[in-house]
């Protein structure tokens, strides 16, 4: 029996997540830097690349690798296509290099090469098989005159660019090695990443107190929401509501007459999760809708929640989708201490899973097909990681373009995971990171590998169920500042309206708000005094305005001498911006910062202005040292730019 083990090891390569089996993630344009451990025995001298491809592709591209020293070699390539991209590593033994580099190491020793190099011209001759005509014209030129001792300094010849690319680039590959892996990337569309986020319940759009708005108030509600920059408008459950044990005003057990319930109560007689609430109007209100905003530059996202009440058509189409008590009745959903008795949920693990399943990816499907492609799905955290990995995958065959956000306050690694089998962006912990540390920490945490190569926060500063005890007790200025943080640190970001009326009124000592609209209907002055929409309008012109804002993974934190201001750059090829932040409610702070050499484009001792892209002011500077006073309210936060 003959062994044949290959001479070259490949090892330690990344980007890699979960041993190659899960992709890693990138938007369109970006580029993925691939590290690798390469080496072979004794002296060898080796070559490597990556090879890389679009799944829709045959043919095989290929990226130079270099050494960088101690083994470790470094490439990159640039995924262009949305989709996935299928990448590895390969490296070969570098014969020809070998040979020059110990030639030229004996000629300056002073040691007789002419056998070396009549060795080197058989190896060319044996290893370099050029096609094009031109190129083995010149070879063979170059061979005769060796061959003929032509050449004074015959390596200064072989070395010549011409002559050392043509015999690098035809050089046969001994001992030819790929990673035993291939390994994949997930290409996103910016335009589908880079997003700001508009929470809103359609059933508070209207103007009449204890009447349900309808979608032609939506569309009423279209060019305020465009004027603030929002880009997409995400609609909590559109589908009709349960009566059977419906919630009251704060979430109370006890329903009133006129009490609209829950929206997350999904079902009734008029339908489940493929029907519309008929208080808010019909399919075709629903379309309209979705119409008219993209005319506003605005794409609808729909939330998908795997549940239902006790009067869903499903409870008697397919009882065995529910868990059941001991006594036989259906099992309510339940958070220990807490049961919410408006809720079934479905059991995942249904002796018919294949029916259930089917019928939950239909419904991703079925609003896919009204034009639907963002979806914010309800705790999927609470559901097997197996059924997300089948569902997504499913959808996205179908419906390549769709966007999944998990909403999925959890423990950070079942969040990672969810990220890592398909969900396409993440909520986060920024909600609840107040302090300077926190916020450092947390972002460092996020941003460092292998977590950036999958995990895509949407910053919110509120939902529905969490107005945060900072915000509650600090109002506009803590409005103001958590904006700023949230929409310059992540390209998506967003709010749940109100937040631009800066509304705090809560329950002290929890998270929930006082008259909570998840069980009432809400009508808004939205122009009432002290709302911060300009400023909004101001944050996400800034963000158009600069390409750092619409990558991950970009940013960098910077000392400030002040823990009550946060300042970090965020970078992107060419580009960059400066952000400080005053995260004190309460009094006004000034920074001390040394930029790094070359940030900004800025050099020790250069004199440079400085623009605000949220007021357009100008400050002029000297040197790498900054030092900027930050107000409450009326100037909490910059974002700078060299101009």
């Amino acid at each position: 029996m003959i062994f044949v083990i290959s001479r070259i090891i490949i090892e330690n390569v990344k980007p890699i997540l979960n041993d190659g089996e899960k992709s890693i993630k990138r938007i369109c344009g970006e580029t993925v830097r691939v590290s690798a451990d390469i080496f072979s025995h004794g002296h060898e001298t080796v070559k490597a690349r990556i090879a890389y491809k679009h799944e829709s592709r045959d043919e095989w591209r290929h990226s130079e690798m270099k050494g960088m020293g101690n083994d470790t070699w470094e490439g990159s390539f640039t995924v262009s296509m949305k989709g996935t991209y299928i990448y590895t590593v390969e490296a070969w033994s570098d014969t020809f290099t070998l040979w020059l580099n110990n030639i030229a190491k004996w000629k300056e020793a002073g040691e007789n090469i002419a056998p070396d190099l009549l060795e080197g011209i058989l190896l060319i001759r044996e290893k370099c098989h050029p096609r094009a005509e031109n190129e083995i014209a010149e070879l063979e030129k170059l061979l005769e005159k060796l061959e003929n001792g032509e050449f004074k300094d015959p390596l200064d010849e072989i070395s010549r660019p011409l002559i050392y690319g043509i015999i690098t680039k035809n050089w046969a590959k001994d001992d030819f090695v790929s990673y035993e892996k291939e390994l994949t990337v997930e290409a996103v569309e910016k335009a589908r990443i880079f997003r700001s986020w508009y929470e809103m319940f359609p059933r508070s759009q209207g103007t009449k107190p204890n009447v349900s708005g309808t979608f032609r108030d939506c569309i009423n509600r279209l060019p305020d929401i465009a004027d603030m920059g929002f880009d997409l408008i995400y609609l909590t459950p559109i589908h009709p509501i349960g009566i059977t044990n419906r919630r009251g005003k704060n979430g109370s057990k006890k329903c009133e007459k006129g009490d609209p319930g829950s929206p997350w109560a999904i079902g009734n007689e008029k339908g489940g999760h493929k029907s519309i609430n008929p208080d808010l109007g019909t399919m075709d209100d629903f379309l309209e809708f979705v119409n008219k905003a993209r005319g506003f530059g605005i794409d609808i996202a729909m939330d998908i929640a795997f549940q239902c009440s006790p009067d869903h058509p499903y409870v008697k189409e397919h009882p065995e989708w529910f868990r059941r008590r001991i006594d036989g009745s259906i099992r309510y959903a339940e958070n220990p201490p807490k049961r919410y008795y408006d809720i079934y949920p479905l059991d995942f693990d249904t002796r018919d899973k294949e029916g259930l399943w089917n019928e939950l990816k239909s419904i991703f499907i079925f609003w896919a097909e009204k034009g639907i492609r963002v979806f914010r799905v309800d705790n999927p955290h609470t559901k097997p990681f197996d059924f997300w990995e089948w569902i997504l995958k499913e959808v996205k065959r179908e419906f390549p373009d769709t966007v999944f956000l998990a909403e999925a306050f959890t423990r950070p690694k079942v969040m990672y995971e969810l990220s890592k089998i398909g969900f396409t962006l993440s909520y986060s912990y920024f909600t609840w990171r107040n302090f300077n540390y926190e916020i450092m920490e947390y972002f460092r945490e996020i941003e460092s590998y292998p977590i950036s190569e999958h995990f895509w926060p949407v910053l919110f500063t509120n939902t529905p169920d969490i107005l945060t005890e900072n915000l509650r007790v600090n109002g506009r200025p803590a409005f103001i500042y958590r904006a700023f943080l949230a929409a310059t640190l992540s390209p998506s970001w967003g709010i749940y309206s109100g937040y631009e009326l800066c509304e705090n009124a809560g329950i002290e000592g929890t998270e929930e708000y006082l008259n909570s609209e998840k069980y009432e209907i809400k009508v808004r002055d939205w122009n009432s005094t002290g709302n911060i929409k300009g400023f909004i309008s101001s944050l996400n012109g800034a963000r158009r305005e600069n390409p750092v804002f619409s990558h991950f993974g970009n940013t960098t934190f910077l000392e400030t001498g002040n823990p009550n201001i946060v300042a970090y750059l965020r970078t992107y090829e060419d580009s960059s911006a400066l952000m400080l932040v005053n995260i004190n409610p309460r009094e006004a702070h000034t920074a001390y910062i040394d930029l790094p050499p070359e940030s900004l484009g800025i050099r020790n001792f250069d004199s440079y202005i400085l623009e605000d892209l949220l007021t357009k002011e100008r400050m002029y500077f000297h040197g790498n040292k900054i030092i900027i006073t930050l107000y409450p309210e009326k100037r909490a936060g910059m974002v700078l730019v060299r101009v």
